[in-house]
């Protein structure tokens, strides 16, 4: 294909903020049509992507090559599930299903179906965990004793939505929100998860998801990572504090493309994902330590794995079928956290 009409399913933040922006900017991708039934937002697409809006999935298929899922979690199954049997590649935004058996049914038919599925693991391509996958690669941490990771913020009064209101039959909470990501850097950093504990809590008056849980890990090389997702967190911890026998790797703040994105900025101008340096992290022991240079962050690398592998047949730039792992351990997680016990999953 010269080039690939995308079909967007889903005008909030995701769509809007994330992955609208990135289509945009990916040599080959045409964002050709998005579902939205928000006049303000029909406009807003036609008006900055030249994009037709439309109010049913079942109108954006014959409109597209590729199908962009970004509406909420609940909806991501069936919407990826209809449009694979209408002959569409498909990204789905994060989580993929509400349980590994859902996933992997979607990966089984895709595979009968012969089309593209992956999954918009963004955070793969975060600054400061391409410089940790690096750091580890050249041995410089030694070996891993263990991996602390956090999404942390500091929201006392709910902002409302169905991620915090919804019950369980909306896939909502932080564990299947931030949480994806921090299991999914988990096992590409470490590798596979042999066992599960994790403590999960609604703190929050009005909340019926959990916006406070700890997953802790361990891998099948006895690495260990402890997970931590909060919207309660009045004081935040490092991003990442990743102890090895030879040194740590110490940092704080997050990758600046989301607040970029959420600023207007334009995903290929120069510097987009560049990290301050007073932002760099640490590595090195108590007695002596040096900064190391962040990573530039890239979520464009992601849309541009898409464009590849259906122009060229390369690998999607996210196997769904590391999904299905990551959903086992989320899976794992909530029983965990319900039963008060270490769950084994290998």
């Amino acid at each position: 294909m010269s080039e690939i009409r995308v079909g967007l399913v889903g005008y909030g933040t995701a769509g809007a903020v994330f992955h609208a922006p990135l289509i945009h900017a990916t040599p080959g991708l045409r964002l050709a049509a998005v579902v939205t039934r928000d006049p303000d937002r029909a406009a807003e697409v036609t008006a900055r992507y030249g994009a037709a809006a439309v109010k049913d999935a079942d109108d954006l298929w014959p409109r597209c090559d590729l199908a962009v899922i970004a509406s909420p979690n609940r909806t991501h199954v069936p919407l990826a599930t209809a449009a694979l049997n209408a002959g569409r590649a498909v990204v789905v935004d994060k989580p993929l299903a509400r349980t590994a058996d859902e996933a992997r049914e979607l990966v089984e038919l895709a595979g009968r179906k012969r089309l593209m599925l992956t999954v918009f693991q963004n955070r793969r391509w975060d600054g400061d965990f391409l410089t940790l996958r690096r750091l580890i690669a050249e041995g410089a941490l030694g070996d891993i004793y263990r991996l602390e990771s956090r999404f942390e913020r500091w929201r006392p009064r709910p902002k409302g939505g169905w991620r915090e209101s919804g019950g369980a039959d909306e896939v909502g909470g932080l564990l299947y929100d931030l949480g994806s990501h921090l299991v999914d850097q988990a096992l590409q950093l470490l590798g596979p998860v042999r066992e599960v504990y994790a403590e999960s809590d609604v703190r929050r008056e009005g909340v019926a998801a959990d916006d406070d849980s700890f997953l802790a890990l361990t891998h099948d090389s006895g690495a260990r990572s402890h997970l931590w997702v909060s919207a309660l967190a009045a004081r935040l911890g490092p991003r990442f504090r990743v102890l090895g026998s030879a040194a740590a790797y110490v940092k704080y703040g997050l990758d600046p493309q989301e607040d970029r994105l959420r600023a207007g900025a334009v995903p290929d101008e120069p510097g987009f994902g560049a990290d301050p340096e007073e932002r760099w992290g640490r590595l090195g022991t108590d007695d002596a330590s040096e900064p190391v240079r962040t990573e530039p962050g890239s979520y464009l690398d992601f849309y541009q794995g898409v464009a590849a592998c259906l122009t060229n047949g390369s690998a999607p730039p996210v196997d769904p079928r590391d999904v299905v792992d990551a959903l086992t351990v989320i899976e794992a997680a909530r029983r965990s956290a319900d039963e008060h016990t270490v769950v084994r999953v290998r």
